[in-house]
């Protein structure tokens, strides 16, 4: 295979090693993959891939759906998921070369695996699971298993298509429409960005105590997107990893997707935002699982499972006076960047003490000072601005005002006002104390929020 001098090089420098056997068929004509991480997965990827198999059969020609079955070595994974991973690669090694697999164990499965087999689905999959071939004990998990794939999918697209090829991100239990393939490959078609997400909605669960879960985090997610919407950021975005994509070109130019456990997803695209413009495919909608994990340290599975067992305080969203500050910060930047640095952390102080304090604990008088000095012209020193105060920083921007002067709000008094400046017309009951609302009644409000916020 000749590869790009580029893409040789960043292989060289950033890619994962070493590098594991591909098990697939012909892989002409591909100009898009779909990467999908797999730990003890056996129970949901099927129904991941069947509902990839019900796009289009001229975007499946044009796709590679790429299984990256993976765990640590015996002394770090389970041994059960172990022997999942196991049953996972023996589905995979007929399946690949279009023999029936023996399901004698998993009869669950049989619809899905004759609808994958049925639909021409082009299917791959990677071992990082035998002895031998497991996920490094040093590294994490899911952000590992990830650039294993994806430098695989690199590899294999190099240059075809748009950007270089498309690289999609999905987890084995998350489920796509069936236009998922379409509208993405139209949207980086149509736009020339970097990078994109999906919209999204977390499946509904049948048992109660769980879809409240959901909708707590699911309104706590969307909020924090609409707050930096309202502020003008361009980290408005959610971070959601079997939402994104990217173009092979881009994954390059940010070095890649990093290793973390955790994270993964928003570290990833607050490098690609750096590059260019990410936007919200609202045309198709992929469905994240609901369920509860221990697996990582945060994030959906985590979150459910604190609700469900009383720990946390998973009922409050970021006061909204925060977003006001964050806003009236940007908007400055924004109308005046090229300013000495003390000029702006006195600016600053006038807004809030604690914007100038958390601004001189980063380092920004010194920081500025360099930016400024390099940046020929105002764009490019905003631009610049933009870059030095990403998603991350104003992140931890809401941390610092949340700790004291402004501590988180019951949900739905919190929700209230970030609609009433977000301009939001959803009706919610005036001085409702944590969890007194009826289920049905937050379902709806969480529905609302998709149809009225479709980009958070």
């Amino acid at each position: 295979m000749n590869l790009s001098p580029r893409t040789q090089k960043y292989l060289h420098t950033y890619g994962v090693s070493p590098v594991r056997p591909l098990l697939t068929a012909s892989v002409d004509g591909v100009e898009r993959a779909v990467v999908i991480p797999a730990l003890a997965e056996s129970s949901s990827l099927f129904r991941t891939l069947a509902s990839i198999a019900g796009n289009s059969p001229r975007e499946l020609r044009r796709t590679l759906v790429i299984c990256v079955v993976n765990n640590h070595r015996p002394h770090l994974a389970a041994e059960a998921d172990i022997l999942d991973n196991r049953e996972m690669l023996n589905i995979f090694n007929a399946l690949v070369p279009g023999r029936p697999p023996s399901l004698s164990r998993h009869t669950g499965m049989l619809d899905d695996i004759r609808q994958i087999a049925r639909s021409g689905l082009r299917l791959a999959c990677i071992d990082a699971s035998s002895p031998g071939l497991e996920i490094p004990d040093r590294d994490g998990g899911v952000g590992t298993a990830r650039k294993i794939g994806m430098d695989v999918a690199l590899k294999l697209l190099d240059g075809r298509g748009t950007g270089g090829g498309v690289i999609c991100c999905l987890d084995a239990d998350t489920l796509v429409d069936e236009n998922y393939l379409s509208a993405v490959g139209r949207h980086f078609a149509e736009t020339g960005n970097p990078a994109a997400v999906s919209a999204y909605a977390h499946q509904k669960p049948s048992d109660p105590e769980i879809l409240l879960a959901i909708c707590g985090y699911e309104i706590f997610l969307r909020s924090y997107v609409i707050g930096l919407s309202f502020a003008g950021s361009p980290y408005a975005f959610h971070s959601i990893g079997s939402t994104m994509a990217c173009t092979a070109e881009s994954y390059v130019s940010v070095r890649g997707m990093n290793r973390r456990a955790a994270a993964e997803d928003f570290y990833f695209l607050n490098k690609l935002c750096k590059i260019g413009k990410i936007e919200v495919v609202r045309e198709t909608t992929v469905f994240p699982s609901p369920r509860p994990s221990g697996r990582a340290p945060f994030g959906t599975g985590r979150w459910v499972l604190r609700f469900m067992t009383g720990g946390g305080d998973e009922c409050r969203l970021y006061d909204p006076r925060v977003f006001d500050i964050l806003r009236e910060w940007l908007a400055g930047m924004e109308a005046d960047p090229d300013r000495d640095p003390g000029a702006i952390l006195v600016a600053a102080g006038r807004i809030h003490f604690l914007l100038e304090e958390y601004l001189r604990m980063s380092r920004f008088d010194r920081n500025w000072r360099v930016i400024r000095r390099n940046c020929s012209n105002p764009a490019y020193l905003r631009r610049q601005f933009h870059v030095w105060f990403d998603g991350l920083k104003t992140l931890r921007l809401i941390h610092h005002l949340s700790r004291s002067a402004f501590p988180p709000v019951p949900l739905f008094d919190g929700l209230k006002g970030l609609l009433d400046r977000a301009g939001g017309s959803i009706p919610i009951p005036p001085n409702s104390p944590e969890g007194t609302l009826e289920l049905d009644l937050q379902f709806r409000i969480l529905e609302e929020l998709r149809y009225q916020f479709p980009c958070s």
